[in-house]
């Protein structure tokens, strides 16, 4: 699919988190459905460049930044390039997360900060400066994590960031109803990328990963982007602060 053929031809998307995983796959797939994108990565430049040229094949215009979203001036910096390049902004994905993985007794403040500040307090950064370009409305999807509601070994500070995400939803879903912005978020089930690759052979996210659902498969960054592209369309305009389960049911049964 080319620029002008897709549902979200002429729109511009910030992915956060862009080049990798989950938030690669949002990328391609929102260029592929016509919205000319911009994201933003942290340290693999080498991946950024990759996504970059995919979605410049696709048709549509690209703007890659990388920045540290754990610093509210980077931010800030951040959507003036989206400003400068495009002018505006229709869509904002807050994709990009970090974490340490050890129990709460193990954990140190600057584990809490540092979790904190990019998986909770980014994406209400990114909404706030999104929502000032997004002059005819727009969409904010956040990605958000089954282990927000259900208790992980060693995921303690990402589950309560996921947590923090997930109430935010709620929050900004109302307060930016006003300027026609609908906010929701996806939470997404562990699927094999470099994230997932980060946890113990063994534990429970990577076991969660590598098995099938009961939907009979395991799921795939495109099964994520493809719900985070129906939250951006027409059809999904009167939902709002839901946190949409894609997981192929893997939640419901316990193993």
């Amino acid at each position: 699919m080319t620029s002008g053929s897709g549902e979200l031809s002429g729109k511009v998307a910030l992915i956060t988190g862009g080049s990798r995983g989950i938030g690669r796959a949002i990328a391609l797939e929102l260029a592929g459905r016509g919205a000319h994108i911009a994201f933003n990565y942290f340290r693999n430049h080498k991946a950024a460049h990759e996504v970059e040229e995919a979605i410049s094949a696709l048709g549509v215009r690209c703007l890659r930044v990388r920045a540290h979203l754990g610093d509210g001036d980077v931010i800030d910096g951040l959507f003036q390039k989206v400003s400068e390049e495009y002018g505006r902004l229709d869509i904002l994905i807050n994709n990009a997360a970090s974490g340490v993985m050890r129990p709460a007794a193990e954990l140190e403040d600057r584990h809490w900060d540092w979790t904190l500040d990019i998986n909770a307090k980014a994406p209400w950064k990114c909404a706030i400066a999104a929502a000032n370009l997004m002059t005819d409305g727009g969409t904010v999807v956040n990605v958000s994590s089954p282990g927000s509601t259900s208790v992980l070994p060693d995921y303690f500070v990402v589950g309560v960031s996921k947590a923090a995400l997930e109430s935010l939803t709620r929050y900004l879903a109302v307060e930016l109803a006003s300027k026609d912005i609908a906010v929701n978020a996806v939470s997404a089930s562990f699927i094999k990328t470099d994230a997932v690759d980060a946890f113990p052979e063994g534990s429970i996210a990577y076991e969660m990963a590598q098995r099938p659902t009961p939907a009979g498969r395991v799921v795939e960054p495109g099964d994520v982007a493809r719900v985070v592209a129906f939250l951006c369309g027409e059809d999904a305009r009167m939902i709002r602060g839901q946190i949409l389960l894609v997981d192929g049911g893997e939640m419901l049964v316990r193993r």
